[in-house]
């Protein structure tokens, strides 16, 4: 095929995608969710490092660690606070349509929360299975656990965007009560639990107390996204949260002294996002004033069919993304460890060479995920369409893959 066909093809079918699109769709949106969507891969491969033991087995590591002027690329790539934005705007237009059908709330959330888990009980099948294989090729039991732990680790993001998607119909109810201002009580609980885990009596506070962060941290974008497509949060408020939001930050960051790492570096005592800190919430209010602001722009933008085509794919993804991009890391970088010190993939993320040598690897990451996410849609077919004992057998690998990965085991 001549590069000239191949340049027809894809204009023919960025047009069709364009043609497609409904006219009704909120390309600005789907747009936000793209990058957002982009920026956990594109996070997790250029923060997270290897380095080789004298076994040659794989460890994980950081450039956060020798690198403390890259503290600020996380705050750019850190970009959950708008994918909870988006979420919880489309969850709310999502959930009226559905009511004026006449479906049922559970009907609803019965449809997203299977679209959801169907994607993580296929890696993590997978990946049970996987284990065993590589195992009997001669890789080490730690490269293994380093590998699973990686795969393991952003599902949890999925599993906390589940109880939230629960929660849409409370969200909607207290933001047609309260507004925007609905999220203001999910950042005073987190100002207070991280007021008692590090201020005066921080030593006297139990180690769990952290966890209770978890579910306001992530809950506060997705009310704002709620209120947001429920029209009860305008530019006004946009601009609000992003003067605010951005001020808070400054002000945790320079006077409270907080991590100015948006993800957790070995050896540091305190993480801002494992579960989230008052700093999540800081960047996530800004994020979220900007990403309204800039709403009517990007949708302008995104009217040209080039630049919409990849948005759909994108959004069209999205699960496979989250589930399988560690795994196309660890493609790369598993082989890898047979062949020694390998700049990029097995040396410590400690010099500006790694640095330049990971950035090069980037695009090979992002090829394996292609390559590897065209055969892993195939795991998120609806149940319907899977006999019962392959969903148990699924079910059960996908349990053992959690243990193993989580150490308990």
């Amino acid at each position: 095929m001549t590069l000239t066909t191949l340049r027809a093809s894809a204009i023919s079918a960025v047009a069709a995608i364009d043609a497609k699109t409904p006219a009704h769709r909120d390309r600005a949106v789907d747009g936000l969710r793209a990058v957002a969507l982009l920026a956990v891969p594109t996070g997790h491969w250029l923060l997270g490092g290897f380095t080789l033991d004298d076994h040659g087995a794989l460890h994980n590591a950081s450039p956060l660690s020798a690198f403390g002027f890259f503290a600020p690329v996380s705050w750019v790539l850190q970009m959950l606070g708008v994918f909870f934005l988006v979420g919880g705007y489309a969850s709310v237009l999502s959930y009226r349509r559905a009511r004026e059908r006449g479906t049922s709330t559970a009907r609803w959330l019965h449809g997203r929360l299977a679209r959801l888990s169907r994607p993580v009980l296929g890696v993590t099948a997978v990946w049970a299975a996987l284990i065993l294989v590589l195992y009997a090729l001669g890789v080490s039991g730690t490269t293994l656990r380093t590998g699973s732990t990686l795969v393991i680790q952003p599902l949890w993001f999925v599993g906390i965007y589940t109880v939230i998607t629960a929660l849409t119909p409370y969200c909607i109810r207290a933001s047609d009560r309260l507004g925007a201002w609905a999220a203001a009580p999910l950042l005073g609980s987190v100002a207070a639990v991280d007021f008692l885990r590090y201020g005066p009596f921080a030593s006297a506070m139990p180690s769990w107390l952290s966890l209770l962060n978890l579910l306001p941290g992530w809950l506060f974008a997705y009310q704002l996204g709620v209120s947001w497509g429920g029209k009860r949060l305008g530019k006004r408020g946009a601009w609000v949260l992003l003067v605010g939001g951005t001020t808070l930050f400054a002000m945790l960051l320079l006077v409270l002294h907080y991590p100015a790492s948006m993800v957790g570096v070995p050896g540091e005592a305190r993480t801002n996002s494992h579960p989230p800190s008052l700093l999540v919430l800081a960047l996530a209010a800004a994020q979220s004033g900007a990403a309204i602001l800039l709403r009517e722009r990007i949708g302008r933008m995104l009217r040209r069919p080039a630049l919409w085509a990849p948005v759909v794919v994108i959004n069209l993804s999205a699960m496979t993304i989250l589930c399988w991009h560690q795994t196309a890391m660890l493609t790369a970088a598993v082989p890898a460890s047979f062949a020694g010190a390998i700049p990029g993939l097995t040396t410590a993320p400690d010099s500006p060479v790694w640095i330049a040598a990971r950035l090069a690897w980037l695009p090979l990451f992002a090829a394996l995920l292609v390559l590897i996410g065209r055969r892993a849609r195939a795991l998120e077919t609806p149940w319907t369409q899977v006999g019962r004992y392959r969903r148990a057998l699924a079910g059960l690998l996908a349990a053992g893959f959690t243990v193993f990965a989580l150490g308990l085991a």
